[in-house]
């Protein structure tokens, strides 16, 4: 059962190259993995396939990229990079 639950959630890598780095869920494959972007380095035309155990999964919902990806609209790299730099600088406050 594939659970929808996680798109548009805010996400933290465990481990590689991008550990710690933060990404947005947008789409789910299966109940192991997950596409997540940030809009920089791993961009919405290329979003990366992740494992689910491999990912630090908050409870922050990014309201406007969930409710675009629900409704099946485009979401912009831009967008996403911008909802990442302001999630990351109330995170520093």
């Amino acid at each position: 059962m594939i659970n929808n639950d996680y798109i548009g959630r805010l996400v933290y890598s465990k481990s590689g190259r991008d550990a710690n780095r933060a990404f947005i869920i947008i789409d789910t494959i299966d109940e192991n993995y997950v596409y997540i972007c940030d809009g920089d380095l791993r961009t919405v035309e290329k979003p990366k396939k992740k494992k689910i155990k491999h990912l630090n999964i908050t409870n922050i919902y990014i309201d406007e990229i969930k409710n675009k990806l629900e409704k099946k609209d485009r979401v912009s790299n831009k967008e996403i990079k911008k909802c990442l730099q302001h999630m990351n600088s109330n995170k520093e406050v």
